[in-house]
């Protein structure tokens, strides 16, 4: 999971190349180029952010239940929750500051800080309610802004054309990494964080996601526990929806539909809907995979236990939060414009190529500390802070 997030935020540090507005891929290159764009586009952008999303929600659940095992009371958990997203919001801060304007730290911060304070304690029926509100909602607001784009393009075809030719203020990319002062740069980053954290958390897609994984926390469902919804079943639907839903924007980055254009901004909306099939179909299929790398137990052969690769990726898994942050600590100085510039020589395949040695980078650094039996540097950090008021529980 952690690699995908490498794949989907490395093309944001593609700064100085030929970019449409509805998308992170730069359209010169290579055919290879181009079709590694596009498959990121079917099954990779849009995904991850609700995959870790649905992730988040179901550590939440684990992470009270783990707490109350040991004693701990209710209003106690409620408030290391309460503390640990206050502090990862302020992790985002930091993030966003330093390396990354698109991180997404904060809107899990000030998402759990939203629902632990409205809706932990709550049924299933209510939690799924909710989730079926905020669906609904965001496919109706999708759909509207649709209808709008269509009937701008057709009543006023010269104002859609001027949005897609106007290079006033560059590319996505070019915002987030394409400025060569340190200073100014800092300045971008934050202004961007301070708009997209709390608009990714009102856009209610991250939010209904995290009560996704708290409704599969409480049952255990990617543990491997009965349920009448299979994990296979998700994982193939999930993922096969949110492919098929996804094509018009890969057709339309490959040429192949440009009569679509004028309302790509909109499809794209749709294009993030999608993504919540595909992020879960995603948490399922790996779940899936760890129920079957388990050793077996009640087996007259078990199954022998997990392999080396497996280990290094579950370790890998236990410190996310570090293996997420190195990320950016290697891409930010290596292809921003305020450090080594890479960003702007290279090519999509080329990044892609970065994104996998700096996920190797991470799988190693979390092989290390495993043998050490040493957290994180993030997780521990989080953790004291978190437990900072409550030595009984450290």
């Amino acid at each position: 999971m952690l690699l995908l997030i490498a794949v989907a935020n490395v093309s944001a540090y593609l700064w100085g190349h030929d970019i449409p507005p509805y998308t992170t891929h730069p359209t010169e290159g290579s055919p290879v180029d181009r079709a590694l764009s596009a498959l990121t586009i079917l099954f990779v952008d849009a995904r991850v952010y609700p995959m870790f999303a649905f992730l988040f929600g179901y550590g939440m659940v684990q992470f009270a239940r783990s707490r109350e095992a040991r004693g701990v009371s209710q209003s106690a958990v409620r408030g290391m929750l309460w503390r640990r997203h206050w502090w990862l919001l302020a992790f985002g801060f930091a993030h966003a500051m330093l390396l990354f304007g698109g991180d997404i730290l904060g809107a899990y911060g000030l998402t759990g800080l939203v629902l632990t304070a409205t809706l932990f304690r709550h049924s299933d029926r209510v939690l799924r309610f909710a989730v079926w509100t905020m669906l609904i909602l965001f496919a109706f607001g999708a759909a509207a802004m649709l209808g709008f784009a269509l009937l701008i393009a057709a009543a006023a075809p010269e104002i859609t054309q001027a949005i897609f030719t106007d290079d006033t203020l560059g590319t996505n990319a070019d915002m987030l990494s394409g400025i060569a002062g340190y200073g100014w740069a800092l300045l971008a980053r934050l202004g961007l964080w301070f708009v997209a954290t709390p608009t990714t958390v009102l856009s209610l897609l991250v939010p209904a996601c995290v009560l996704l994984g708290w409704i599969a926390g409480r049952h255990r469902w990617l543990e491997g526990a009965a349920s009448r919804v299979g994990l296979g079943a998700v994982a193939a639907w999930g993922i096969l929806i949110s492919a098929l839903l996804a094509a018009p924007m890969a057709l339309l980055y490959l040429g192949l539909l440009p009569a679509l254009e004028p309302i790509a901004w909109a499809l794209a909306l749709l294009d993030q809907l999608a993504g919540v099939a595909g992020g879960i179909g995603y948490a399922a299929l790996f779940g899936l995979i760890g129920i079957r790398l388990q050793p077996g137990r009640n087996s007259a052969r078990p199954k022998p236990g997990p392999g080396a690769v497996t280990r290094a990726v579950s370790a890998l898994g236990r410190r996310s939060l570090s293996g997420y942050l190195l990320q950016s600590m290697v891409f930010a100085p290596l292809l921003s414009a305020w450090g080594f510039g890479i960003g702007a020589r290279i090519n999509t395949t080329a990044a892609f190529g970065i994104a996998l040695g700096v996920w190797l980078l991470t799988l190693v650094t979390a092989v290390i500390l495993d043998r050490r039996d040493a957290r994180g540097p993030a997780e521990a950090l989080l953790r004291r802070l978190t437990y900072s008021h409550l030595d009984s529980v450290r």
